[in-house]
């Protein structure tokens, strides 16, 4: 017995010497991590959206410019610039293209929220990442021998990989991060997807300008995503109990603050009837899609809208495309603490806050995107406009977007894989639609694009301020509420009902999607 008390020392005198290399506590490492991971997500699946721009032969089929709603071209901008590519792809096959992603993304959301839940978030996500990249680097060869058909599959492929990432990265904050600090670094996380976009915008427009041919921007960001994967599986881990040199002090801290330093395998199944019955997921499942129809048009076909009818250069196209991006991450992050703010300091229930937010964030939108359609050739006022409604959709976050957490603390997981997955098939249909409607890309055809966004946003957002609500659902603990209806006791209900009312206080704090 002896060696192996000494072997058992010398580990955890070897952890001790390790954990003093990390300044920065672990769970923050792990959202620092996280934050990179969806920023990679995003790089790889929107960067296609200004690649094509650039793949596809721009003159062939092309619309005569006087003749309807596209715009000139400035006098000093470079002609080769909108000559596009050597593929021939009509509108409708764009569209097809680019909305083949999200057919492989909605297959593993929920799979990939269940695999997170028993397996731990680790590799749930990081697989799911690395499947991503090394599809993403042989995309050029695919385009090359396989044409559209080949394009297609290996964005399905892609789609597959990066549907477990939001699942398992609620489930990995789920057991580092405590309620009190998870507002910020909720947002910091989910704020990747912005900052994804805006870099994904700008470094392919600086990418496709300076070199010749359109694959660097799959080596580069299928390069990056290999690179995230293996510094990703060499320090973090699934939760604080396995982390081999994680502080003491913060592993007391953790289990203080978590009540446990593994993930709690004592749930009940999921209780699918009540939360496909309940009402207020169903609010909220009505709200993610008005949220994803507006966001999927402005991320796939923005960069098509800027190419084809404002006739940007690529370079100006990546610059312009992340713009709005910026403003919405930041108005996500300033509007989520205002929100934690109003809320903590009994100026607004949780209920009202969640539907007042997701409200500025639909009607917002909705106006400007419209009005971005009856600018006509004013680019400076078309681009301000698409940036303040981009910029107003960052509301989401403490709207709509963190209602998982205030509907079910237990099973958050699942509510944002079923919200998220039924999301993203508007994800499926948007460019698909919007390619169908475009078949000349003019201003006029796009406006009528810009009408149909306008009246989803408001139906979605009716829907969500009448049933929508804030409040912890008995189905939250179907152990605790099975057992008060069969003994007839509703004590034990009353009981659920305070200590999740306790965890709906710590929902202000709830995650920033």
């Amino acid at each position: 017995p002896r060696p192996a008390l000494k072997s058992v020392n010398m580990y955890s005198t070897w952890q001790q010497r390790l954990s003093r290399f990390f300044i920065i506590p672990q769970r923050v490492i792990l959202a620092i991590m996280g934050f990179l991971a969806i920023m990679n997500a995003y790089t790889m699946r929107i960067s296609l959206s200004i690649a094509i721009t650039e793949m596809v032969n721009k003159t062939s089929g092309g619309v005569i410019e006087e003749d309807s709603g596209v715009c000139p071209i400035d006098e000093d901008a470079d002609p080769d610039d909108f000559t596009g590519g050597e593929f021939d792809w009509d509108e409708e096959l764009q569209g097809i293209i680019l909305s083949s992603f999200y057919w492989g993304y909605v297959i593993t959301h929920i799979p990939g929220g269940m695999l997170a839940e028993k397996f731990g978030g680790k590799w749930t996500l990081s697989l799911g990442i690395l499947s991503t990249a090394i599809f993403t680097l042989i995309t050029p060869w695919a385009v090359q021998s396989g044409g559209s058909t080949a394009l297609i599959v290996i964005r399905v492929l892609m789609g597959l990989g990066e549907g477990t990432t939001f699942p398992a990265l609620s489930a990995l904050m789920a057991t580092w991060i405590p309620a009190k600090e998870r507002s910020k670094l909720g947002s910091l996380v989910f704020g990747g997807g912005q900052v994804g976009t805006i870099l994904g915008n700008l470094l392919s427009g600086v990418l496709l300008h300076n070199i010749e041919g359109w694959s660097s921007v799959f080596y580069f960001f299928g390069g990056l995503g290999i690179l995230w994967f293996v510094i990703f599986t060499l320090i973090c881990y699934s939760d604080p109990e396995s982390h081999p040199f994680i502080s003491e002090k913060e592993k007391a801290y953790l289990k203080q603050e978590l009540g446990t330093l593994e993930r709690d395998r004592t749930l009940p199944p999921t209780p699918w009837r009540y939360i496909l019955t309940s009402v207020p997921m169903m609010a909220l499942v009505c709200a993610q899609i008005g949220h994803d129809w507006g966001f999927f048009i402005m991320v796939t076909d923005l960069p098509k809208y800027m190419s084809d009818v404002l006739r940007f250069s690529i370079k100006d196209n990546g610059l312009y495309s992340s713009l709005p991006y910026l403003v919405m991450w930041i108005v996500s992050l300033s509007t989520g603490v205002l929100s934690d703010w109003l809320i903590t300091s009994g100026r607004m229930t949780i209920t009202f806050g969640r539907k007042l937010f997701t409200t500025i964030a639909s009607i917002g939108p909705a106006c400007f995107i419209v009005g971005a359609s009856y600018a006509g050739c004013e680019k400076v006022v078309v681009v301000m406009l698409f940036t303040f409604a981009m910029g107003l959709m960052g509301t989401f976050y403490p709207g709509m977007k963190v209602n998982p957490l205030d509907l079910s603390p237990n099973y958050a997981g699942t509510l944002m894989a079923i919200t998220n997955g039924i999301g993203a098939i508007t994800g499926i249909i948007a460019p698909y639609v919007v390619g169908v409607m475009t078949p000349n890309h003019t201003l006029e055809e796009w406006r009528i694009v810009f009408w149909i966004s306008f009246a989803i946003f408001n139906i979605t957002n009716l829907v969500y301020i009448i049933w929508a609500s804030g409040e912890v659902q008995p189905w939250n603990t179907p152990h605790l509420m099975n057992k008060s209806v069969e003994s007839g006791d509703h004590r034990a209900a009353i009981e659920a009902k305070e200590s999740e009312a306790k965890k709906s206080v710590q929902s202000q704090d709830a995650i920033k999607h």
